[in-house]
Formats: C-alpha cells, sequence, structure tokens
C-alpha cells in the first residue's frame, strides 16, 4: 500500500516537472520570438516613435514640439514603443505557443473552438487599437488642443506621459473590442445563457458609460468613442453567440422529459 502511494505521488511529481519545464521552454520561445522582432525593428525606433506619435503632432499649433523632462527619456521611451509594436508583431507566436501548452489537456470540441477564439482575440485587439490610434486620439487631441486657444496656453507634452496615456488607451479599447468573444465563450461553455445576456442588457450599455468615463479622458466626446462601440460589440457578441449554443446533452434532455411527465 506504501508502495503504491509513494508510486504515485512519484508519478505526480514527474507529470507536475515535466508540465512545468514545458512551460518553460514555451516562455522561452515566445520571448525570443519578441526579442528576435525587436532587434529587427530597433534600428528604426525613432521613425517608429515618430509614426507613434502623428495623432498628437499634427494636433499641435504651428511650430508646436514634444518635449523630454527625463534625461533618458529620448532614448528609453523609442525603445518602449518599439517594443511593443515588436510585441504585436510576434504575439500570434505567443498566443500559438500558449494554445500548444493547453491543447492537450481540452477536448477535441474545445480544440476546434480554441483556434477561431485565438485568431480572432488577435485580430479584435488589433483592430481596437487601430480605432483607438485613427479616431480617437486625433478627436481627443484636436479637442484638447481647442481648450487651450483660449487660455493663451501653449500644448507641450512629454514624450513619456504621452506613451503613459497611449498605452492605457490602447489597452482600454482593445480589450473592450474582446467583447464579442467574450460572450461567445460565456454562452459556449454554459456559464451564462443567451437568454440571460439578452436579458441583462440594459445593465451592459450603463456600464459600458461608466467604463468609458474611467478609462478614458474627462470629456463627453472621448467617452463615447468608448461606450458606443462597446455597446455595439456587445450586440455583435449576441447575434454570433447563437451559433454557438451547445446543443443539449442527453441527460438533460432525460431530466426536461422526466420533468414535464411528472408535471403531466
Amino acid at each position: 500500500m506504501t508502495q503504491d502511494t509513494s508510486s504515485q505521488d512519484s508519478g505526480l511529481q514527474e507529470s507536475f516537472l515535466s508540465h512545468l519545464f514545458e512551460l518553460r521552454d514555451r516562455v522561452i520561445k515566445s520571448a525570443l520570438a519578441i526579442i528576435v522582432v525587436f532587434v529587427c525593428l530597433v534600428y528604426w525606433a525613432p521613425d517608429i516613435f515618430h509614426l507613434f506619435a502623428q495623432p498628437l503632432l499634427k494636433a499641435l499649433p504651428t511650430g508646436g514640439k514634444m518635449i523630454v523632462t527625463d534625461v533618458t527619456g529620448s532614448f528609453f521611451v523609442p525603445m518602449k514603443v518599439t517594443m511593443l509594436v515588436a510585441f504585436l508583431i510576434a504575439l500570434p507566436v505567443v498566443m500559438y505557443q500558449l494554445w500548444a501548452f493547453i491543447a492537450p489537456g481540452l477536448y477535441t470540441h474545445e480544440r476546434k473552438l480554441i483556434l477561431p477564439l485565438v485568431v480572432s482575440s488577435y485580430s479584435l485587439f488589433i483592430i481596437g487599437m487601430a480605432f483607438a490610434y485613427l479616431l480617437v486620439f486625433p478627436t481627443v487631441f484636436n479637442f484638447m488642443a481647442s481648450y487651450n486657444a483660449p487660455l493663451g496656453a501653449e500644448m507641450s507634452t512629454d514624450i513619456d506621459k504621452y506613451l503613459s496615456f497611449a498605452m492605457t488607451t490602447f489597452l482600454a479599447f482593445g480589450i473592450t473590442f474582446e467583447v464579442p468573444v467574450v460572450v461567445v465563450v460565456l454562452v459556449h461553455m454554459k456559464i451564462v445563457p443567451l437568454a440571460k445576456l439578452r436579458e441583462i442588457r440594459p445593465y451592459v450599455i450603463v456600464g459600458a458609460f461608466v467604463i468609458s468615463a474611467i478609462v478614458t479622458p474627462p470629456d463627453v466626446l472621448s467617452q463615447l468613442l468608448l461606450a458606443i462601440p462597446m455597446t455595439l460589440l456587445y450586440e455583435l457578441g449576441l447575434l454570433i453567440a447563437r451559433f454557438y449554443v451547445p446543443k443539449p446533452s442527453p441527460e438533460d434532455e432525460d431530466s426536461e422529459n422526466q420533468a414535464s411527465s411528472a408535471s403531466a
């Protein structure tokens, strides 16, 4: 009995260590993919930052420039932006490594769902960032710049603070555009029924405006630019989730039949 217990413990320990080593290898591969892309892009770091700052530069008055208040800011900020771009480019590799790690523990029907979810999640995150860069940034910066003229103030933003603002906004809109994926997963995994998600639609709309008020600048325009897409994406998720509603299992059908016969 003692030998059986010890053999089971050693088997569990070996299995845990093998999974731990596999996770380490996949994290290393993901990090190497990001580093390789970063090294390939680092020569163009100033150009990448210039493109990254275009929405703000266009909103500055004639002759306006961004400023550097930190001694090392002019070096590290473009490096951080380049690392962000490298991470986005290498993100499919990172997602593949994550999928390859968890795939052996999934059922066949779950494996079929993982790949579409990964592709859609990556695509929606990039679309959310592009939406923020192409529409939200110009709108917000021009709106804010219009307040400086009556005050006689000069609009000059530190590059490090601009990076912090842009990263927060990118993350907010990238996560917001994942709403359809979240809705589909909740329905397909039987966590929340589709009918319940439709029922709580008014609360979701209110929550969208509350979240937008927290994560966006304190102006109505930028809040609407986040709350309205979040609401529309929730509706899109409800439409798509109809095709992923799981079929009732035989046990569920038997219980329903028994309940109907008992009531009869």
